[in-house]
């Protein structure tokens, strides 16, 4: 948080189970069938040991490359659901690294976002705001309690359970107290249209651009400019992390890690510059700030998560480092358990402001 800012808004608790209830204070129980999560970060499945388990989300799973360790939602894996494919993304990847999201966010772009919110024509029911690929709804508990006025959030993602959770620790007011109301919908990112966002005031998304390709990304600029409403697209990866203290091997691992997201056809790295490429092509104006994680001993649960998971697309990537990055790993592991480790996971905010057209009413 920045000098002078006033404190952040309470954000409210992602359940541990499916239902209205709080989450505990720190990720220490299973929480999905066959998954647990102890304190140091670690994530323990049936199939998995604990010296290799990753969390969904915080990188490769222990399998072999292409292929994710299954996680059981409700006794079901998640290859039996309708979507007949494994989640990106475990609830608890998510809510471990909320704070640091909420830490990291760039409040600079918040000014002018306010400035274009307040200048559209006010709807009956508020603003309406779509969070595209919304996970738990990290983003509406950040962003609607910094926002005044009624808003109708439209949450967006493939994963149902997920927007269970988003739902239900959706936060209920705004700023200035005026209410807030959720819808959720099931989908993929292609059908998001300008059709789909008629009378949107924004949408909004968070670690998403980077895991997106080159069209998906033009998709979701030509949406935006078609319905004329601007887009705030929080914490991309900017392909740069600092650990302190230094290791030979830290940059060999940074670039193993970027070249397996690119792998996979997904921008990485590259996904700011090319988003804010596609929307200025569309007559936007887009601002750009950085959006870092920083993490030290307060965090190292998180930090040894993405430790294993940062570590484990390297060597996925590029397995002639399989040897030298194990031993890597143990060595940042233990430092980061003693305390002694500090780490800066560079990342880039956008907001893009989009010419206003008929569409918001």
């Amino acid at each position: 948080m920045s000098p002078g800012k006033p404190p952040a808004p309470a954000a409210s608790a992602v359940p541990a189970q499916p239902g209205p209830q709080d989450a505990p204070d720190a990720v220490d129980a299973t929480d999905i069938t066959g998954v647990t999560v102890v304190a140091d970060g670690t994530v323990v499945t049936d199939d998995t040991d604990a010296a290799s388990a990753v969390v969904p989300g915080a990188g490769p799973t222990g399998r072999h490359c292409g292929e994710r360790t299954t996680v059981r939602l409700g006794g079901a894996t998640a290859r039996e659901d309708a979507a007949g494919e494994a989640p990106r993304y475990a609830p608890e990847w998510l809510r471990l690294r909320e704070p640091a999201d909420v830490a990291a966010r760039a409040h600079d772009l918040l000014d002018p976002l306010r400035i274009r919110l307040a200048n559209l024509p006010r709807r009956a029911d508020g603003l309406v705001v779509h969070d595209v690929g919304c996970g738990t709804g990290s983003m509406g508990r950040w962003l609607a309690p910094r926002l005044d006025g009624a808003q109708h959030w439209v949450l967006h993602d493939r994963d149902p359970y997920l927007l269970h959770f988003a739902a239900v620790a959706a936060p209920r007011t705004a700023a200035d107290g005026s209410r807030v109301t959720v819808e959720t919908r099931r989908g993929d990112l292609a059908r998001l249209t300008p059709d789909a966002l008629a009378g949107a005031a924004l949408v909004t998304a968070s670690a998403l651009l980077d895991v997106l390709t080159a069209e998906e990304v033009g998709n979701l600029a030509a949406a935006c400019a078609g319905a004329g409403c601007p887009a705030l697209l929080t914490l991309s990866v900017a392909g740069r992390v600092d650990l302190t203290p230094a290791h030979p091997l830290d940059a060999e691992i940074t670039e193993a890690f970027n070249d397996h997201q690119r792998g996979t056809g997904m921008l990485g790295p590259a996904a700011v510059t090319a988003a804010a490429e596609a929307f200025a092509a569309h007559g936007a104006t887009v601002r750009a700030q950085p959006s870092p994680w920083r993490l030290g001993p307060d965090e190292a649960g998180l930090t040894a998560q993405w430790l294993r998971g940062w570590v484990g697309a390297a060597v996925e990537q590029r397995p002639d480092l399989r040897e030298r990055a194990a031993r890597y790993l143990d060595e940042r592991l233990a430092a980061c358990a003693a305390g002694e480790l500090s780490v800066v996971v560079h990342h880039t905010d956008l907001l893009a402001l989009c010419r206003p057209t008929g569409g918001v009413s």
